[in-house]
């Protein structure tokens, strides 16, 4: 066990990363990621306070959808948490925070602390759906995105078609006093049971942004290469101005995905150099990856680093060479 904002989750299951790792990639595991704060917001004003606060349109879909969206610092457009919105009915959403940011976000949008109420469980892999039917049908159908409410053998549960792994896959909120019940239910099912070192190579591989890391104090959407969660048609949000500022005169750093050879990595805060020497950006996070077999990375850098560039990163003393590449690191067809 490993504190991570404030719980204690579990670092590996005694099958360990490598092996979870696996199973979310080729058949289906199963995490408990009840860290993640939720915010139920709900009466006649729940829409507008979302859709004047946060950055993507909840025009763009309808109750029975989720959405990923930003929460802004007003002053310089600092993602200070990126979310996923639940539209469980006409007035009614679950807002998704990462698990430090639950009060910050209340404090923005109002709305009541339901985390301590519920576990959420993340079924995630190619056969997550195919170990899900075995328990539910009906949550198995669930598409991709998509959010409903679901009876799973007697326990009320609502359930989501998300997921941060870059794999098909499912979220479950259960009443906390049932979540055992529910996950004996999946493991006995064929879900292998994973922890938080698989998850942060999955979400590396897939490039997907951590809060602290990706996203944070100091690092815009822009930078992060999220625009497309923003709104620019809506007249505001929250940060709008400062981020119009930015988007005006261009981010001085961006978000690019770096090829490491061998199995060394390069760690968050690690200096980034072009070939005469300079540094242009440092690392956001790093890691094996287990797919790929050998380092990848994320860093912010200069707009002037491209793919294909050649750059070397600096490891405690240590020069890696590495190639600017594409993100994600892997994708599915």
């Amino acid at each position: 066990m490993v504190p991570f904002g404030g719980w204690e989750m579990p670092l590996a299951y005694p099958s360990g990363t490598l092996v979870e790792h696996a199973a979310c990639r080729t058949s289906a595991a199963l995490f408990d990621v009840s860290h993640l704060g939720t915010v139920r917001l709900e009466g006649s004003d729940a829409f507008d306070v979302l859709q004047s606060t946060l950055t993507n349109d909840l025009g763009k879909i309808a109750p029975g959808r989720a959405q990923y969206t930003h929460l802004l610092d007003e002053s310089d457009a600092s993602v200070t948490d990126d979310i996923i919105v639940w539209w469980l009915s006409d007035d009614v959403f679950d807002v998704m925070p990462n698990a430090s940011n639950t009060d910050g976000v209340r404090s923005a949008i109002g709305g009541s602390d339901t985390t301590s109420m519920r576990a959420v469980l993340a079924l995630q892999g190619p056969k997550a759906r195919e170990v899900m039917a075995k328990v539910s049908e009906e949550c198995a159908a669930i598409g991709r995105f998509r959010v409903a409410r679901v009876d799973v053998h007697g326990v009320p549960c609502v359930v989501a078609g998300t997921g941060y792994t870059g794999e098909d896959g499912l979220e479950l909120a259960v009443p906390a006093a049932s979540s055992g019940f529910i996950w004996h239910l999946l493991v006995e099912a064929g879900a292998v049971p994973a922890g938080l070192g698989a998850r942060d190579t999955l979400r590396l591989e897939a490039a997907l942004p951590l809060h602290g890391h990706e996203l944070g104090k100091g690092i815009t959407s822009l930078q992060a290469g999220l625009e497309w969660v923003v709104s620019w048609s809506k007249s505001t949000f929250r940060g709008r101005d400062a981020l119009a500022r930015e988007k005006s005169s261009g981010p001085v750093r961006v978000l690019r995905g770096i090829s490491i050879d061998g199995r060394r990595p390069a760690r968050d805060g690690c200096e980034v150099l072009d070939n005469e020497g300079h540094v242009v950006g440092h690392v956001t996070s790093g890691n094996f990856s287990p797919t790929l077999g050998h380092c990848i990375a994320l860093a912010l850098c200069h707009p002037t680093v491209t793919v294909g560039d050649t750059v070397t990163l600096v490891v405690r003393g240590t020069l890696l060479s590495g190639e600017v590449c594409r993100t994600p690191f892997i994708s599915k067809k």
